[in-house]
């Protein structure tokens, strides 16, 4: 049975649809109200609150802690600054990913790892003959994403000791909210302005009470797992057991996917020190990929002509599918679309979607299908860059 998380005895007052889902044996929201629009508008045109806490955290230090972080991610960590953020796949030793998450280089030999699947047995597999310590701090961490465009100014409003306006993306910093020591990151999985707070659960509730109150002044919402599905789609980011699956719970070959294969080529630095998989990625990196992750925009007016031609009102659920639909190009299947949903933002239907390598190319026209009424169709998608949504305020510093 699910538990709560640190913040459950807020979250659960708040909760009116009492919409919940299981995460990582938590309880999750799926949504505070019957309908997620609010949760949803607050990321994208205010400040959204969201419970993050059954993410899986790992603090690694010790002599080794770098050589080992080095040895099992893509990414080379060398290059990595003290302060500094990143975002990376790991592989087993074929080269197909196990996971993704972020590491925070908090010290020279100190990092805080996220992982959405357990990973200490890898990690400390991996951390043989190593002088390094590896602890689970999934329980004494809790953890919440600030985002939206009015977040950086409400978290600089309150913070002290440190300077949240000048915090660059994708870099963490140490302060203090309520007098509680915080650590925050500017990073989030909704594509927008945003930041992700660490605290030591025991101390987390007062956190989330003093945000809450501050943040009345600019239109703060808690949000839950249906806003932050459609956010995270129009961000272009992957979610596991959805877009691709861990290597090590695949029941087939074709279950299975390379940092390439996910879109992530960029995030393998092939030549740096030997890594676990490193060999399979080189001859991939050679070869090629044999199909990609790519983003797919669905032909809007088709879409309409169906739902008039069975003599109904156009329709789209307001909830992300993550039911996998074929996509097809000259009435052969190439692929298959993962994520999709309508963009409210973007006033667009988008999909993520794994086709085969000839079709995976900017402006490739493609069919995805839809059913109407129980009849399948096919209508035109093509494939576009992603993010499908990248606003400059992300990245953009100062951000007040």
């Amino acid at each position: 049975m699910p538990v709560g998380t640190a913040f459950h005895e807020r979250t659960f007052q708040l909760c009116e649809s009492l919409n919940y889902r299981e995460w990582s044996g938590y309880y999750a929201v799926s949504s505070y109200e019957p309908h997620h629009e609010h949760e949803y508008n607050a990321i994208r045109s205010a400040a959204a609150l969201i419970d993050i806490s059954p993410l899986f955290k790992y603090r690694v230090s010790g002599k080794d802690a770098t050589r080992l972080v080095d040895r099992i991610i893509t990414r080379d960590i060398r290059k990595v600054s003290v302060g500094q953020v990143i975002y990376t796949p790991w592989c087993d030793e074929h080269g197909k990913v196990i996971d993704d998450g972020t590491v925070s280089r908090l010290e020279e030999n100190t990092y805080r790892w996220t992982a959405a699947d357990p990973s200490l047995r890898w990690f400390t597999q991996n951390a043989t003959g190593m002088n390094v310590e590896v602890e689970d701090i999934s329980e004494s961490v809790a953890a919440l994403a600030l985002q939206g465009p009015t977040s950086g100014r409400l978290l600089n409003s309150l913070v002290r000791d440190t300077d949240v306006e000048s915090l660059k993306y994708f870099r963490v910093t140490k302060g203090t909210i309520a007098s509680v020591p915080v650590e925050i990151s500017r990073t989030g999985y909704t594509g927008d302005l945003g930041y992700e707070i660490w605290i030591a659960a025991e101390r987390a509730v007062r956190v989330w009470d003093t945000l809450m109150d501050a943040g009345r002044a600019f239109d703060i919402h808690p949000a839950g797992m249906l806003a932050l599905d459609v956010a995270r789609i129009e961000a272009g980011l992957l979610l596991i057991d959805i877009d691709f699956n861990s290597s090590k719970k695949a029941l087939i070959e074709e279950q299975k996917y390379s940092p390439f294969e996910m879109g992530l080529g960029r995030l393998v630095h092939a030549n740096k020190n030997r890594f676990i998989g490193q060999s399979a990625l080189l001859r991939e990196q050679e070869l090629g990929s044999p199909r990609e992750i790519v983003g797919l925009e669905i032909d809007w007016p088709g879409v309409e002509r169906l739902y008039e031609d069975a003599g109904l009102p156009p329709a789209v659920s307001p909830i992300a599918s993550r039911v996998s639909v074929p996509v097809f190009r000259n009435g052969a299947q190439v692929g298959k679309a993962t994520s999709s949903t309508w963009s409210p933002t973007l006033k667009k239907m988008i999909a993520l979607a794994t086709v085969k390598r000839p079709y995976m190319h900017l402006g490739t026209k493609l069919e995805f299908e839809v059913t109407v009424e129980a009849k399948r169709h096919r209508v035109g998608a093509k494939v576009v860059k992603t993010p499908f949504f990248n606003p400059k305020r992300k990245t953009a510093t100062p951000i007040v």
